[in-house]
């Protein structure tokens, strides 16, 4: 007889958020929770490796953070560009032994990455000064579509026969840009009615780290 099992992890943790403007890594990280679903296969006599598909919710970004010194006291300014993507992940496993029952794994896969939201739009309406509204990121120019990889490594650890727990931590880079813009000449210069400014070109990539905690059920099937 023989056991194939099926592994349903559910899985959330802490994201810290990169982005690459205009080819210059410039910008602060963007610290948000996420949270994923995923389906593995198993095979009890030989858990050397498996493949999974993953589906989860992904908050990418990055930050802008500055603190100015004004008299006795410090002034704070802090903005956060975030791209809420739902992110599916095809990939495979491979897992060593790790004491009597634990594992450690490393995994790989290509990921595509859809945004849902984005909060970019809100940062232009929310400046005093609208002025400035023109140097930031807009909608038209963002993807909604990306593409990229996935890897990282962890380690699996049973509770029971069918429970168990696993942490991971893993990098996602995106091939395609996450926004991209041609440069736009002719635009009225807000600070100098009369005359005209170009805005330069401007691309932003995602990269992001994370941290993640899972509880794995597994569904065993046992056939001949």
């Amino acid at each position: 007889m023989r056991a194939q099992s099926t592994a349903f992890v559910i899985q959330g943790g802490m994201s810290m958020g990169f982005q690459r403007w205009d080819n210059s890594f410039d910008r602060q990280p963007l610290f948000k929770p996420h949270v994923a679903l995923s389906i593995e296969s198993v095979d009890n006599e030989n858990d050397k490796t498996s493949v999974f598909a993953q589906i989860g919710y992904h908050t990418r970004g990055s930050a802008t953070r500055l603190r100015f010194f004004q008299g006795t006291g410090t002034l704070t300014f802090s903005e956060e560009f975030q791209f809420n993507n739902i992110a599916l992940i095809l990939g495979g496993k491979q897992k060593y032994p790790l004491g009597q029952r634990s594992k450690y794994f490393y995994y790989g896969g290509i990921r595509g990455d859809y945004t849902l939201s984005t909060n970019i739009d809100e940062l232009v309406s929310a400046k005093q000064n609208v002025q400035l509204a023109i140097f930031y990121p807009f909608i038209g120019a963002m993807n909604r579509w990306m593409f990229g990889v996935s890897a990282g490594g962890g380690i699996e650890f049973p509770f029971s026969d069918l429970i168990g727990g696993q942490v991971s931590i893993s990098v996602h880079p995106d091939f395609l840009l996450q926004y991209n813009q041609p440069p736009i000449g002719n635009v009225i210069d807000p600070f100098n009615p009369g005359q005209t400014i170009a805005i330069p070109e401007r691309s932003i990539r995602n990269l992001t780290l994370e941290v993640t905690f899972g509880l794995r059920l597994l569904r065993k099937v046992v056939y001949e």
